[in-house]
């Protein structure tokens, strides 16, 4: 006898009690893109609902956040003056330390995870110490002011550090520095598959972060490598990483299910500006049910084996999760 599938689908209720997978407000991290100055809130053309805000309006902002039942947030910062190494990022009174200091005054409750790398810190718009003769980054001169970078973010009293520079090596030296200075407790969340890939073009914009020269396909992924995909992040769990993650998410569900499959650790998986942008014009233009789209969409991450998901869609998500 055929196995009749449709009994357990033909009732609401009784879909709801056999559904695999389900999506909270627990498993977010909302990014926070903040610069110097007071009200500032500037929206980003190509990412509507997305701010550059300054940071007595992001700690409104966390006021939000919490009131939706979200409490973990991923910084990213954006200096006044950028220079050749990013300096601002090794400052414990850069923007980044100052916001993480702030938001912890005023939301001790808050989660508060830090983006570590350089590309919203250099005037060249690259993740790290230029290889001049090469066109690209010098990877081991990177490591060395990351391991200051994080010790600074972790003075400050970030909650979580997230590198995504995707220099080789990276996790074993953010952990020997942060263990050395006494944050051997710290969790890092590595970027540890991260793809050189045309979905981060609006991030461009709301960070400032475009490259002056060149693109990033000598240190981020090829997207065309599965084996390497998995590798990476294996190398990550290798060295110390607490959470590995994937990123860009949508195009990427293969490399998500593998590495979970692979790997012991905790997944996240980034829900790029591209792929917000691209269903966000697609609703103003009635060409997607936009709501349901985008559920559809966050229980894909969660069915392809991701814990943990960053997305400017977590505020619509959680409204729609109260529904």
């Amino acid at each position: 006898m055929f196995q009749r599938f449709r009994r357990t689908r033909l009732n609401k209720q009784l879909r709801a009690l056999v559904r695999e997978t389900h999506v909270s407000t627990d498993d977010f991290i909302y990014p926070l893109f903040i610069r110097s100055g007071e009200g500032i809130k500037t929206e980003v053309a190509s990412m509507p609902g997305v701010y550059q805000m300054s940071m007595d309006v992001a700690i409104k902002e966390c006021e939000e956040l919490k009131s939706l039942g979200l409490y973990s947030i991923i910084l990213f910062g954006i200096p006044d003056v950028k220079d050749s190494i990013g300096s601002d990022a090794l400052c414990e009174h850069g923007i980044i330390a100052t916001a993480v200091r702030e938001i912890k005054k005023a939301h001790p409750d808050m989660f508060v995870v830090t983006d570590l790398c350089f590309c919203e810190y250099t005037d060249h718009g690259h993740c790290g110490i230029i290889d001049e003769a090469r066109e690209t980054v010098n990877n081991d001169a990177t490591l060395e002011i990351s391991g200051q970078q994080a010790v600074v973010h972790a003075k400050a009293g970030a909650d979580m550090i997230a590198p995504s520079g995707m220099m080789d090596g990276i996790i074993e030296v953010l952990r020997e520095a942060l263990d050395t200075a006494g944050y051997s407790e710290l969790p890092i969340m590595s970027y540890s598959t991260k793809f050189a890939s045309g979905y981060y073009g609006p991030f461009r914009d709301v960070a400032e972060s475009t490259p002056s020269f060149g693109d990033r396909a000598s240190y981020q992924m090829d997207p065309a490598n599965r084996r390497e995909a998995i590798a990476e992040s294996i190398s990550d769990e290798a060295q110390g990483a607490d959470i590995l993650m994937v990123k860009p998410a949508l195009a990427y569900l293969d490399i998500v299910r593998e590495i979970k499959d692979a790997t012991t650790l905790p997944m996240a998986v980034y829900n790029v500006s591209g792929e917000y942008a691209m269903l966000k014009f697609a609703g103003m233009n009635d060409l997607i049910d936009y709501d349901r789209v985008v559920m559809e969409t966050m229980v894909s991450f969660k069915r392809a084996g991701a814990d943990i998901i960053i997305s400017y869609h977590a505020k619509e998500v959680a409204k729609l999760l109260k529904k």
